[in-house]
C-alpha cells in the first residue's frame, strides 16, 4: 500500500507540484472546536472495495480552517479526516472523523464541527446532506456504545458478558441505521448517493444493486457500481467453488509471481506435501501464527513445502511483510486478474490448505487453528 507522510504545507506541496492546466479536487473546510493544528486525511478511490492504494496526507489546520487538493485520479474518492491528537495517540474507534466523497476536478465545502459538519458541493453532496441527517442519530447512538467499550477495554473491565450486552445494544441500532439507507435507495434508485449507500451493506447488497436505475449505473458513481458488481460475482463462484473445495480432489493449477518476479506454478510442486497460506499482512491472526508456521517449517521442511499466497496487499506491502517478519518459505502474490482466492473458495484469513504429493487436497484449516499443527504432526510422525 502506497502511502504518504508529508509535513503540515502538505497540500501547499502538492498544489505546486502539479502541472498548471490539471485540474484539482479540492476539499476546503472551516471547522470549530478542533483542539488541534493538525488534520490527518486518508482517501482512496471509492471502488477500491479492499482498500488496497490508501494515500495518506497531513493537513495544516490554521483558525479553524483547511485547504486539501487530492490529484485527479478520474474517477470519485473517499476521504477520512480527524484531528491528530496532540498526545500523539488515541484509538481509532474513538476518534470523531469527517467522510467526504469528491469528484475529479470538484471542490467540496466542509463546516460545522467533528461532531456535526456540513458538506457543499454538487448535486450528490445535496442528498448526501439529506440521507445523512435521516441516518446521522443511529450512527451518534453506536459511537457512544463504541466509546463505553474502548473505555472498558482501556480499563480491563471489559468481559465477555458485559461485550456481549453491548453487542445487543449495538447492533439493533446498526440495523435501524441500515433500514433508514436501504429505504431511501429503494425510494432513489437513480441517484450517485445510493449507489454510495449500497457499499456499506457487503454481502446484502447484489439485491440492493439490482434496483439501481441506469442513469445512476452509468454516472459519475459508474466505478463503484461496477467494482460491487465484479465483486457479487467473484463471491458467488467463490462460495460455488467452496461447496467443491473438499479433501481428495484436485488442486486447481495456477501461476503467480514470486518475489522475484518469476513465475511459479503450484504443479512443479509436485511430490512433496505442499501448504497453501493464504495471508495477508493486515491479518491481525495471520501474523500472529507466523511463530508457529515458522517453528512447523523448520520441523517439517524435509517433507513439506509452505507457499505462501499474499492477498488484498500491494507489491510493496507484501514484499516488506516477507522482509519483516523474516518468512523463509515459497511466496508468491494474488493478483486480481488471477485471483486463485475464488478457485479455491476462500472465504476467511487464513486459510490453509494441504496438498499431498500427488496434487490433491488432503485437508482445509480455515482461521489460526492449533488442529493444522495437530493435523502435521499426525501427517509426519
Amino acid at each position: 500500500m502506497k502511502q504518504k507522510t508529508l509535513g503540515l504545507l502538505a497540500c501547499t506541496a502538492l498544489l505546486c507540484a502539479c502541472q498548471p492546466d490539471q485540474k484539482q479536487t479540492t476539499i476546503t473546510g472551516t471547522l470549530a472546536g478542533v483542539e488541534s493544528d493538525t488534520l490527518i486525511v486518508n482517501y482512496f478511490a471509492v471502488s477500491d472495495l479492499s482498500r488496497s492504494t490508501i494515500h495518506r496526507d497531513t493537513i495544516a489546520l490554521q483558525n479553524g480552517s483547511f485547504t486539501c487538493q487530492l490529484e485527479n485520479d478520474s474517477v470519485p474518492m473517499e476521504a477520512f479526516f480527524y484531528a491528530q491528537p496532540r498526545n500523539g495517540a488515541a484509538a481509532a474507534s474513538l476518534r470523531k472523523t469527517i467522510t467526504v466523497v469528491t469528484f475529479p476536478g470538484e471542490t467540496v465545502e466542509v463546516s460545522g464541527s467533528m461532531d456535526d459538519y456540513h458538506m457543499k458541493g454538487n448535486a450528490f453532496h445535496q442528498a448526501y446532506e439529506e440521507v445523512r441527517a435521516l441516518y446521522k442519530p443511529y450512527e451518534d447512538e453506536m459511537h457512544k456504545v463504541t466509546q463505553v467499550i474502548m473505555g472498558m477495554q482501556s480499563d480491563g473491565t471489559l468481559t465477555p458478558q458485559r461485550l456481549d450486552s453491548l453487542r445487543q445494544i449495538y447492533e439493533p441500532i446498526n440495523a435501524d441505521m441500515k433500514k433508514v439507507k436501504e429505504d431511501y435507495i429503494r425510494q432513489h434508485p437513480d441517484e450517485d448517493i445510493s449507489v454510495y449507500l449500497i457499499s456499506d451493506f457487503g454481502k446484502t447488497a447484489s439485491d440492493l444493486l439490482d434496483l439501481i436505475g441506469e442513469k445512476a449505473q452509468n454516472g459519475p458513481m459508474a466505478p463503484l457500481y461496477k467494482a460491487m458488481k465484479e465483486a457479487i460475482e467473484r463471491q458467488k463462484a467463490r462460495e460455488e467453488a467452496r461447496k467443491n473445495m473438499v479433501e481428495g480432489v484436485t488442486a486447481p493449477d495456477f501461476t503467480l509471481k514470486d518475489l522475484q518476479g518469476k513465475d511459479l506454478t503450484l504443479s512443479s510442486l509436485r511430490g512433496k506435501y505442499v501448504v497453501l497460506d493464504f495471508w495477508g499482512s493486515w491479518c491481525g491472526w495471520c501474523i500472529k501464527g507466523i511463530p508457529d508456521m515458522k517453528k512447523y517449517y523448520e520441523k517439517y521442511k524435509d517433507r513439506m513445502e509452505i507457499l505462501g499466497v499474499d492477498c488484498n496487499d500491494t507489491e510493496e506491502k507484501w514484499k516488506a511483510a516477507v522482509e519483516k517478519h523474516e518468512l523463509p518459505w515459497l511466496h508468491v502474490r494474488n493478483t486480481d486478474e488471477a485471483d486463485i482466492t475464488v478457485k479455491y473458495g476462500i472465504q476467511g484469513y487464513p486459510t490453509k490448505i494441504v496438498i499431498d504429493p500427488e496434487g490433491k487436497v488432503a485437508k482445509i484449516v480455515v482461521g489460526e487453528d492449533p488442529a493444522f499443527y495437530k493435523y502435521l504432526d499426525e501427517l509426519f510422525k
